[in-house]
């Protein structure tokens, strides 16, 4: 792609910009490993929200929403919908927990609920396994979508990409090492604005243009299910143009079992990684609980309709079915698809009369992700390539300074300080930094040994079922301790093993699509935790008095109460379970009223919108009667 001199201007400037302003609060990620890391617990809310949400907003973000849409419309984006439920009880089953704590970290939480030994071994665990290998692979996954666009965009040789991305890392380590989480915050606030902007204005472009002719035009040109909000829930319904559809078993797995079972980053039942250090870094539990409400309404309601309507049209523009005149060619190239023919070889096989519009078709078929960024070369003007661009390095950028950040505070605070320094005098900020550049480095060398890890993310997603109820639980019942944190890590890999090694050969198919391995591994693993549970000895009892102290959690800690001679305060379970469901409610409203609204269906925006205002109402009502 050619980009003018003004588009090269955005870009250049942008990047200066985010290191200016890492640069100008260098002074205030000075003195201690709190403000470095939690920006000295003085985030307002909104910059917490929005830092958050511009996290989640990673440079291949609308690429895999592209691919959702494409393969399954609109109701394939369930895959990650369906993780609502857990993001609001995050917000008020948690929040306040976490701000209360007054921890550093989200491991150091177990410093403070859990004793012995084993909860030891847990803290220097989990900071090598979440501060190094997992944040070098969400590194990875962030740095792969950003090869993808350079590669794409400027023709950049493959063995040449990843000086680019060295360079684009580069920045974002620069100003996450001189400001700290104050920094990342603020560029993540300023690069989220960019982002969004630049999503919205290609939408439109997109929508407004010839080829596509507006959403009346659109609607018409694609199947009705491309449109609808709901898988179907008939595993049949199969044609070249896939309908999203799901077994009940497979469909009760995504809403109702795996959004507080499975353990996945930037999702964890019961909070943590960035989300838990946003909650840490803000002023005060409320600020901690409207920060992470924020985050949600924002993350599902707005962010994700922009790629959405791109996604739409690029099926009508790039799509063998839609882009190809002839039917029989179109045909051809999905049969040699199914039959395992390569891209090439389908490129050789197909007669191209427009090459361009035929490759760009065949690519299209094999790579649905392709498709945002075909529209970005093809409707964006001089000026605005360099705002989208931008807009994705703003995305990218957002995502990698976080993950710096948040894996170089595991490594110091919970690898480094209790393990190595053994009380010695260091400079903890200096220390700090050069963690930062480490995990640079380990995420490039990371980068630069994988092609793709969606298989990774699939694994980790059953190979965690069941650990999400432990998280969730330890703040809520006294018994758990950390060698049920243990097990519930270390069981799910046995039950995700057997499981797919004999039972899914053996119960067959049936078995394999109502997700059987996963309902399996999720009763294993808590089965596993609950008997060591029972079988080992519980937490030293002023070790729970000091947590119940300054946690003054609710559920089942009547025991401790007890034992301190303390009254068992009154529970506040059934307001926060109507702070939860009235908060689903009025999200998943607003995000059906609009788009619904965007679709031009009037009354359904208006249906929706009321049921999602109301939800909205209750919820005010109950936030008020809430004690802090």
């Amino acid at each position: 792609m050619e980009l003018s001199l003004l588009d090269w201007s955005i870009i250049v400037g942008f990047l200066l910009m985010s290191l200016i302003i890492g640069i100008s609060l260098k002074g205030k990620a000075e003195g201690s490993l709190a403000n470095f890391f939690l920006g000295g617990r003085n985030l307002p809310w909104y910059i917490a929200g929005i830092s958050m949400v511009a996290t989640t907003f990673a440079a291949d973000t609308p690429l895999a929403v592209s691919e959702l849409v494409a393969q399954g419309g609109v109701s394939k984006n369930w895959l990650w919908w369906s993780f609502l439920a857990g993001g609001m009880l995050t917000t008020f089953f948690f929040a306040r927990y976490w701000r209360r704590a007054n921890i550093l970290t989200e491991l150091e939480l177990i410093d403070i609920r859990y004793s012995g030994k084993e909860a030891r071994f847990l803290r220097g665990f989990k900071s090598v396994y979440l501060g190094i290998f997992m944040n070098s692979m969400v590194i990875a996954w962030v740095n792969l979508a950003l090869n993808t666009l350079l590669i794409t965009f400027f023709d950049i040789p493959e063995s040449q990409v990843y000086y680019y991305t060295f360079g684009a890392m580069a920045v974002a380590v620069t100003y996450a090492s001189l400001s700290g989480l104050l920094g990342v915050a603020i560029t993540d606030t300023v690069q989220f604005i960019i982002a969004m902007t630049g999503t919205v204005v290609l939408a439109y472009l997109v929508l407004d243009a010839p080829e596509v002719g507006g959403m009346a035009t659109l609607t018409e040109k694609l199947p009705a299910h491309y449109f609808d909000f709901f898988p179907s829930l008939d595993e049949g319904a199969t044609s070249n143009i896939h309908v999203f559809s799901l077994s009940m078993g497979a469909f009760l797995a995504f809403v109702g079992v795996q959004w507080w079972a499975s353990w996945y980053p930037g999702s964890e039942p019961g909070g943590g990684g960035y989300i838990a250090q946003r909650m840490m870094a803000v002023r005060t539990e409320k600020d901690s609980l409207k920060a992470t409400l924020f985050f949600q309404v924002a993350h599902y309601v707005l962010r994700p309709w922009p790629w959405i309507i791109v996604a739409l049209a690029a099926i009508t523009l790039y799509a063998p079915e839609y882009a190809i005149q002839d039917t029989a060619t179109a045909d051809l190239i999905y049969e040699m698809k199914a039959a395992g023919s390569t891209m090439d070889e389908v490129m050789i096989a197909i007669p191209t009369s427009n090459e361009i519009v035929v490759n760009k078709a065949i690519q299209y078929a094999y790579n649905q992700r392709l498709g945002y960024v075909y529209a970005m070369q093809d409707f964006l003007p001089n000026g605005l390539k360099g705002l989208l661009l931008v807009a994705f390095l703003a995305a990218y950028l957002s995502t990698i300074s976080t993950q710096l950040n948040m894996g170089a505070s595991f490594m110091v605070n919970d690898l480094y300080l209790p393990f190595m320094a053994k009380g010695k005098d260091v400079d903890v900020i200096k220390v700090s930094r050069i963690a930062t550049v480490v995990l640079m480095v380990t995420g490039l060398m990371v980068t630069t040994q994988i092609n793709s890890i969606s298989g990774v993310w699939e694994f980790i997603m059953e190979a965690g079922a069941g650990l999400g109820a432990v998280l969730i639980l330890r703040w809520y019942w006294w018994r758990i301790n950390a060698w049920s944190e243990i097990t519930g890590m270390i069981a799910p890999f046995f039950a995700y093993g057997f499981g797919h090694l004999v039972l899914d050969p053996a119960l067959g198919e049936g078995f394999v699509n109502n997700k059987g391995t996963f309902y399996f591994t999720v009763l294993f693993t808590t089965f596993a935790w609950v008997v060591v549970t029972k079988f080992t000895k519980p937490v030293a009892s002023d070790k729970l008095a000091q947590f119940v102290t300054q946690i003054q959690p609710d559920g089942w800690w009547q025991p401790v109460y007890k034992q301190m001679g303390a009254a068992v305060p009154k529970s506040n379970m059934k307001m926060l379970f109507g702070l939860w469901v009235s908060a689903m409610v009025m999200t998943y409203s607003l995000l059906f009223a609009m788009g619904k609204w965007i679709f031009g269906e009037t009354s359904g925006a208006l249906i929706w919108g009321a049921i999602g205002f109301t939800g909205m109402g209750v919820l005010s009502l109950l936030m008020k009667r809430m004690k802090w």
